[in-house]
């Protein structure tokens, strides 16, 4: 696991994320433990404590289960999994070590599609986010699916940030009580080590052809006009997402834009146009059966 580290901070630090900041703070203070990073700090200056990295939170795949078969049928309904942090490409038709990925669930989506023996589609949700790169792609998959076979998002607690995106896609959002929706926005952290380098007496040199070339190195504080340029980035990454929820749930992208990357439990998210129907998972799966064999 340890050569992973490296690979995973790449992911994590310096690109923009769409994961709820709780989540957000939990990986990053996990991985600045185990790269030997001494301290990290929130904008507001309080310090971000190391922990474990949540590995087990939403489990491994059960064994026996073969990567062919990357959705279960139950009933005529195809059950796809979205659990756990949400990343562009995993391997994986099913979650693995607390992850989905992007490829799997279209690969998943696009099977049940073309099963005869699947009648709806049901997107088990657990997710607080991930990556935002090949979200947006398998959103708009997602919605250009509607029409084919129903697909219904079935929240089993919630869908935070990318994986809000994602159930936005379908046909029907159905929240538990004590689940929630929402956190539409983008994130990216930036690792400043210059100051960690400078103290264990080591001075990097970039040498670079093109004046933004080293732009966001963690090796050097990040310049002001560095940082403009990224938050126009994420400006544009934010906007993107406020038009597709607008355009998915059918509600004015200013409602959205208002919600300022807040979350809501349950009923609230109902009542903002982001969920349809406060139920619990279990209800929500037999509403879905019983509407395609009447």
């Amino acid at each position: 696991m340890n050569n992973l580290l490296p690979r995973l901070a790449t992911r994590m630090f310096n690109t923009p994320v769409a994961i709820h900041p709780r989540k957000a703070e939990i990986v990053v203070a996990a991985l600045a433990d185990r790269l030997g990073i001494g301290g990290m700090v929130r904008l507001d200056g309080t310090g971000i404590v190391p922990m474990a990295m949540e590995d087990d939170e939403y489990g491994f795949a059960e064994p026996g289960r073969t990567p062919r078969a990357g959705y279960d049928n139950v009933g005529g309904v195809a059950v796809i999994e979205v659990q756990g942090t949400l990343v562009q490409k995993l391997g994986s038709l099913r979650p693995y070590s607390g992850m989905s990925g992007y490829d799997g669930i279209r690969q998943n989506l696009l099977m049940a599609l073309d099963d005869p023996d699947v009648s709806a589609i049901a997107l088990d949700i657990d997710s607080p986010g991930g990556e935002v790169a090949g979200c947006f792609d398998l959103v708009d998959m997602i919605y250009g699916a509607r029409g084919v076979k129903p697909i219904w998002s079935i929240l089993n607690e919630s869908a935070y940030s990318a994986a809000y995106a994602i159930a936005s896609a379908a046909d029907r959002i159905i929240v538990p009580r004590t689940g929630g929706v929402g956190s539409i926005g983008v994130i990216c952290a930036h690792v400043d080590l210059s100051e960690a380098l400078s103290k264990a007496g080591m001075k990097v040199t970039f040498i670079t052809y093109g004046d933004y070339k080293a732009d966001g190195h963690s090796e050097i504080p990040l310049a002001p006009d560095a940082l403009a340029r990224f938050q126009a980035d994420i400006n544009t990454m934010g906007e993107l997402f406020v038009e597709t929820v607008a355009r998915n749930r059918n509600v004015a992208a200013a409602t959205v834009r208002d919600t300022q990357a807040a979350t809501f439990m349950g009923d609230k998210g109902v009542a903002l146009g982001l969920a349809d129907e406060v139920a619990a998972p279990d209800a929500a799966f037999r509403a879905l059966i019983q509407s395609i064999r009447s």
